[in-house]
């Protein structure tokens, strides 16, 4: 009893602090044009920014997804091979999104259109700090947990749809800090955070740049984002379940290859 009336009160203590917007980022000069931008609507979690020409949408069919790629100066405070990492999980969570609206393809093509993104900030996960939420978590019941301030580490990025004339259809900027109250899970690697936060980015993306007029469709045989990893890890929500931790190698997130290196 005393166990769970101080969880609850440790909750109560960083609840303000888990409702916090993140702040919104400035432009970096990567995408064609940021023009138009606006939020979508309201977010109490991630900054967001994006605009869409429906009508040019609703002609795109076929896209290619560019590798993503690093912003100059970013995520100095984490090794190339973490940085590698979390450019591959932004490749895989888009294209497990986009694949819903679009047929993707694995080569560029005169008459497809085209995603490149960039992500522009990673801020580093606690080591220690996740340990100890991890283990806090532990006497807390339900999903949420709660992790220690100043460990949680968040994510940047930016992204645009380029129609087969080279034009802009598309485009979004989007930043996300983990919480320290939710579902943001802790974790023992430095990118833990940016990783899990690729896959809100990713359903960000789907969203901005799917015209209003076209459904969700069934994933496409062979599945085309077949070569970022299976789309549902069970490993991943065991481990999670069984430590509190976020483990990347079995919740899918693969490090690099010869496809995904770190450009600098």
């Amino acid at each position: 009893m005393i166990t769970r009336t101080l969880s609850i009160a440790a909750v109560s203590a960083v609840l303000a602090l888990g409702a916090c917007q993140t702040a919104p980022e400035t432009q970096t000069g990567f995408l064609g044009s940021y023009e138009g931008l606006a939020a979508p609507g309201q977010s109490l979690r991630a900054s967001v920014l994006q605009r869409r020409d429906d009508e040019a949408a609703a002609g795109i069919e076929r896209v290619f997804i560019a590798p993503s790629v690093l912003m100059a100066g970013v995520g100095e405070a984490v090794s190339a091979a973490d940085r590698a990492r979390v450019l591959r999980e932004v490749d895989r969570q888009i294209c497990y999104e986009v694949s819903e609206r679009f047929t993707v393809i694995s080569d560029a093509a005169p008459d497809a259109a085209t995603i490149r993104a960039a992500v522009v900030r990673i801020n580093a996960t606690g080591q220690a700090g996740s340990l100890a939420s991890a283990t806090a978590s532990y006497f807390i019941p339900g999903p949420i947990g709660v992790r220690i301030p100043g460990a949680t580490g968040g994510l940047a990025a930016e992204a645009e749809l380029i129609g087969p004339d080279a034009a802009q259809i598309a485009a979004i900027i989007w930043a996300r800090n983990a919480t320290v109250v939710g579902t943001d899970s802790p974790s023992l690697s430095r990118v833990g955070d940016a990783l899990q936060l690729a896959e809100p980015f990713g359903d960000a993306v789907g969203d901005a740049f799917s015209p209003t007029s076209r459904k969700p469709r069934p994933i496409a045989t062979p599945d085309p984002c077949q070569r970022f990893g299976p789309r549902f890890s069970p490993a991943g929500i065991i481990a999670g379940f069984a430590t509190g931790l976020y483990v990347p190698e079995l919740a899918g997130a693969k490090d690099t290859d010869d496809e995904r290196k770190d450009p600098r």
